[in-house]
């Protein structure tokens, strides 16, 4: 299709490596396009900016869809009326990852609790979770936002499930709103929302772990904004898993796991996969492809040889 785009929603879309991945892609997979056009939108964006911008990619027959990151929510409360189709876990959880087009009807997705549920599976170790009592380990998920929420959600369909997901947040309108999906989704047994209102009080949740427990930070610090939800002197879990979902920026949270990894034999992931596999997801259900898992590799090696 000449001149057809995919649009890439977010805050600072100029600055990620997408925009050189994508090409290369875009060949690897035959798709229709090479261009990809960010839509940053400051995280102060009104709900009329919002609905400027769903109206802009669905009146436009050159704009194939587009990724949305940082805004889900905001794009389902401001504009979600605009959507023909939402799919399930997008109404469930409020939220829009992936805005696609089928039939000339404007089609909505939440793609994010399958994004994390494949990164997930890629480090977690078998039968991680199989263990019961107060000794088993657990979840710590600093950050209620989408991202948080997802995982949590993927973490409550698993048939192996964590002994307790204990979720942070400086906002309590989020952590209602996740205890409220997650309990729709029959994982209220699950959570434990804490509120906390600096790096001391996540630091106390953190050094109550137990041993092997996950601790994430779906807080987006790090990234958009510079900092940690921890301070440089947290007590981490002794043989933990920690998970950055962020693959790109100052990385704080990161770099103080790396620091500490020895000293508590931590396993330290960043958020490269969970960045591929959530750009790949989009990209399948825009461009109506079926991906496996060797393509996904293939798209993952040309992706960082194009970084």
């Amino acid at each position: 299709m000449a001149d057809s785009y995919m649009g890439f929603v977010g805050v600072t879309t100029g600055s990620s490596s997408i925009m050189k991945i994508f090409p290369a892609w875009a060949d690897i997979l035959g798709l229709p396009t090479r261009q990809l056009v960010g839509h940053d939108l400051p995280l102060t964006a009104s709900t009329q900016d919002y609905r400027d911008l769903v109206t802009q990619i669905a009146d436009d027959p050159h704009h194939l869809g587009a990724l949305v990151t940082t805004h889900k929510i905001n794009v389902f409360r401001a504009a979600g009326d605009l959507f023909d189709h939402i799919d399930e876990f997008g109404t469930t959880a409020g939220e829009i990852s992936s805005i696609s087009k089928r039939k000339g009807q404007l089609v909505g997705h939440a793609k994010d609790g399958i994004t994390a549920g494949l990164a997930l599976e890629e480090f977690l170790p078998s039968r991680q979770f199989a263990s019961t009592g107060d000794t088993a380990p657990q979840v710590l998920c600093l950050g209620a936002g989408g991202a948080g929420l997802a995982l949590c959600w993927y973490l409550a369909q698993r048939s192996e499930r964590p002994a307790l997901i204990t979720v942070t947040d400086t906002d309590p309108a989020r952590l209602d709103h996740l205890v409220e999906v997650l309990t729709a989704a029959g994982g209220a047994d699950l959570i434990r929302p804490v509120l906390v209102r600096g790096l001391d009080d996540s630091a106390r949740v953190l050094s109550e772990l137990p041993a092997g427990s996950l601790v994430v930070n779906a807080t987006g610090l790090g990234k958009d904004r510079p900092g940690s939800p921890l301070p440089d002197n947290a007590t981490w879990p002794e043989g933990g898993l920690v998970w950055e979902f962020n693959y790109r920026g100052t990385l704080e949270f990161w770099h103080q796991a790396r620091l500490a990894a020895p000293s508590y034999d931590l396993t330290v992931v960043d958020g490269w996969r969970y960045f591929i596999h959530g750009w790949t997801q989009v990209i399948a259900e825009v461009f109506d492809l079926d991906l496996t898992p060797q393509l996904v590799d293939r798209l993952s090696e040309a992706a960082r040889s194009s970084r």
